[in-house]
């Protein structure tokens, strides 16, 4: 797979580490300072808050999130349609159900027999969440990732840990989170230990995206609405992907200011790169009139973040944040306008995904409108068609 587009993936690399470096050296910095691994940040105080930024941030919000909700809530109820397959709850879902429930009693409690593995209770917390995930998508749908796509759902696992120590790497520019209660060693001992909770972002995004697409009154009105004229798409690539070059060498010259854009600029990197290679991707679905993956995404990061926070509150090894301007109004450790980044992080959990397994785009060729009515129902329903 990778002889296909090694260019395009050592370049992608290449902007996404290298751009916030050249904004540090553009701010005059030490670029050097910047790579230490595995990155630390260290606690700092959130800094000035600032009702003016608030408000600018939350109307932002609002005015972005608003029309889908509009749309969703206005919609014509999809007609009944019979599902592929109903199935029981798994025993596994059972099983999975389980491990979350002790994962969480040993996570907020300090037993001191338990107290040597007490820092290790995020990742069954999460396996027993992908489990689960698994178990509700099957049950509706009598279908998977996990029983039918094996492969690719065991592949998500490593690409989700290298995917969120990159996250960390951002971070290292803007410090808004950082980590206590966590493992004091050696480098090698501390990638290991964190890489584990890490490699469980992407199957729990996927897998909820996965359960969320099978209601189809959650993305009702989203299948063909708001095209966007031929002249604006065919400049949308190059505009999200300067955008995204901006974004990122913005953040290593104005964090206290260009934060927001960690969730963002990334995004706009990796569709762009997608877009002009042929690849259907997110801009290419909002192109045609489809938002439903963008909207289901940006659920399942919403979703699965308000699980990472509850989860995170109460365990020993925990993060918390030091966000400038709008640090207020928490829910757990979480700044309340802080929730609306995993909106965007949703989306880019669905990049990178679509990114390593590509689905090709004819160029000029466009669904036809029976495939629009068709309900989303992420990577699974996508590989039960061919």
């Amino acid at each position: 797979m990778l002889s296909a587009w090694p260019w395009r993936f050592l370049v992608l690399i290449a902007l996404l580490i290298g751009l916030p470096l050249l904004g540090v050296w553009l701010a005059g910095e030490r670029p050097g300072a910047y790579l230490e691994f595995p990155p630390t940040p260290r606690p700092q105080p959130p800094g000035d808050f600032s009702w003016r930024w608030f408000a600018a941030i939350a109307l932002l919000i609002i005015a972005t999130v608003s029309p889908f909700v509009v749309r969703v809530l206005t919609a014509e109820a999809p007609s009944p349609r019979p599902m592929s397959r109903r199935a029981q709850f798994p025993w596994w879902g059972w099983l999975g159900l389980g491990i979350l429930a002790v994962a969480w009693v040993l996570a907020w409690n300090r037993f001191s027999w338990f107290a040597p593995l007490q820092p290790y209770t995020f990742t069954p917390l999460w396996l027993g969440y992908i489990l689960v995930i698994n178990a509700l998508t099957w049950q509706r749908t009598g279908r998977c990732m996990l029983v039918n796509h094996t492969g690719y759902f065991l592949i998500l696992f490593p690409l989700s840990a290298g995917f969120w120590w990159f996250f960390e790497y951002l971070n290292g520019f803007v410090a808004n989170w950082y980590y206590v209660g966590g493992h004091n060693g050696e480098a090698v001992t501390v990638f290991l230990s964190a890489s584990l909770p890490f490699a469980t972002v992407l199957p729990a995004v996927l897998g909820t995206k996965d359960w969320l697409a099978s209601f189809p009154r959650l993305s009702a009105g989203l299948q063909d609405c708001w095209r966007i004229p031929a002249p604006l798409a065919s400049l949308l690539p190059w505009i999200a992907l300067l955008s995204g070059i901006g974004g990122l060498t913005g953040i290593g010259i104005w964090p206290d200011y260009l934060f927001p854009l960690v969730w963002v600029a990334p995004l706009l990197l990796l569709v762009a790169f997608q877009d002009l290679a042929g690849q259907d991707n997110l801009l290419s679905s909002m192109i045609r009139g489809d938002w439903r993956p963008l909207w289901l995404g940006a659920l399942a990061g919403l979703l699965c973040g308000f699980f990472w926070e509850l989860w995170n509150y109460q365990s020993l090894v925990h993060w918390k944040y030091a966000v400038r301007q709008v640090h207020t109004l928490q829910l757990f450790e979480m700044p309340l306008l802080g929730y609306a980044g995993y909106l965007p992080f949703g989306l880019t959990c669905v990049a990178i995904v679509d990114f390593f397994f590509p689905k090709e785009r004819q160029p000029g060729r466009e669904p036809d409108s029976a495939q629009l009515r068709q309900p989303e129902v992420g990577y699974v329903a996508q590989k039960s068609k061919r």
